[in-house]
């Protein structure tokens, strides 16, 4: 053991005088030897990968200190919020949907994921993770049961079930939601096990354990730039996702499937009109359909027009060739407003007009609900 931790820190050390990698430097504790800047719309679905500039930071006591520390986040004026909400991606990400049984013991279960950290700590020993097997991870719960076991939102999140002329977005069944981010997709794996395996015998009625992971440098499978204006600085995503009051998220979650046969047989200009961006550097169309995925996304077709809600997007693709592909859209908000609002102006029941969201011509929506993630301090005192 001794002899992988001293080979972790020469890694560490050579790394930090010699190659930059994809992490963070904050004042939230999230200290990484390089600084990505995410260019971050929602673009078929939408996510907060996208591309990446990469700054090497000369000060290699952050990198010492990212094998012992644990990732966490802090604000002066905001209560403490789970480490999923927003940090910056990773390379690959695990969503695990789970549905209990009507009767699962709801205290029992949420005694077992607010020890989530611990579950984090147990895949990754802290004292010898680094940035290529850290993870960062977070548990939501649905308004039911989060009512449950004694919270008290501030505001109803209840997901309803959507459908347009393009399509529908079904609202699922679930109660418990895991967001966990790591480099290494094997330790994403292993904390799937391990989560599992700490719910009480026959709790689980059904549960789906999907893995993300980066396409071409931040691209989305249909070819456009994902995240384009997906907000890159950590005061501006801290405001954008978190409840001020608590720190806790409200989070959306959906499943798109990629019709992948129109996407590689539809011209670019085509799709391109969909979604109000150039598919090469998703450069926004000046003059663009009022059904173009910009133009749902803002409330109208205006030239860079102002956005009046915005989320964290943190999406990513997924998918089989066989089993089928797409994004899974995850979204932090402060409010679930900014979450309808995308989603009633998607399925033409926005406030300007019966206009349905042509992304919708390239992929489909078969499953999705909303989840709040409590600040950490409200999470202890569930149950």
């Amino acid at each position: 053991m001794a002899a992988r931790g001293s080979f972790r820190l020469f890694q560490n050390l050579r790394r930090g005088f010699i190659a930059p990698s994809r992490q963070i430097a904050t004042k939230s504790g999230y200290s990484k030897s390089a600084v990505p800047v995410v260019l971050g719309t929602l673009v078929a679905g939408v996510g907060s990968y996208g591309l990446y500039k990469y700054t090497k930071k000369e000060d290699v006591t952050a990198v010492l200190e990212s094998v012992t520390s644990t990732p966490k986040v802090t604000a002066a004026s905001t209560p403490t919020s789970q480490p999923s909400v927003y940090s910056q991606g990773k390379n690959h990400a695990l969503y695990l949907w789970i549905e209990l049984e009507p009767t699962a013991n709801a205290k029992e279960v949420v005694k077992a994921t607010k020890s989530l950290q611990k579950m984090v700590d147990q895949v990754t020993d802290p004292s010898m993770r680094d940035e290529e097997d850290e993870i960062w991870a977070g548990v939501g719960f649905s308004p039911n049961f989060f009512k449950q076991v004694g919270g008290s939102p501030r505001q109803d999140y209840t997901y309803a079930h959507r459908r347009g002329n393009l399509g529908e977005m079904p609202s699922s069944p679930g109660d418990v939601f895991i967001h966990a981010k790591c480099n290494t997709p094997s330790k994403l794996f292993e904390l799937a096990q391990v989560v599992l395996a700490s719910l009480p015998k026959g709790s689980v009625k059904d549960f789906e354990d999907i893995y993300s992971f980066v396409f071409k440098n931040g691209r989305d499978l249909s070819g456009f730039i994902d995240g384009t204006e997906n907000a890159a600085d950590e005061d501006s995503r801290q405001n954008i996702a978190v409840q001020k009051e608590t720190g806790g998220s409200y989070v959306i979650t959906q499943k798109w499937i990629h019709n992948m046969q129109v996407i590689n047989s539809e011209k670019d200009r085509t799709q391109e009109g969909w979604v109000g961006r150039a598919k090469s550097d998703s450069t926004e169309i000046s003059r663009k359909s009022i059904t173009s995925h910009v133009a749902r996304m803002t409330g109208g077709n205006g030239f860079q027009q102002k956005k009046p809600f915005e989320i964290v997007r943190q999406s990513m693709p997924f998918g089989t060739l066989k089993g089928g592909a797409g994004l899974f859209f995850i979204g932090y908000s402060a409010s679930p407003d900014n979450l309808n609002f995308m989603l009633d102006n998607m399925v033409g029941a926005g406030k300007d007009g019966p206009h349905c969201d042509d992304i919708m011509r390239l992929t489909k929506n078969i499953k999705g609900t909303y989840w709040y993630f409590p600040g950490a301090e409200e999470l202890n005192k569930l149950g």
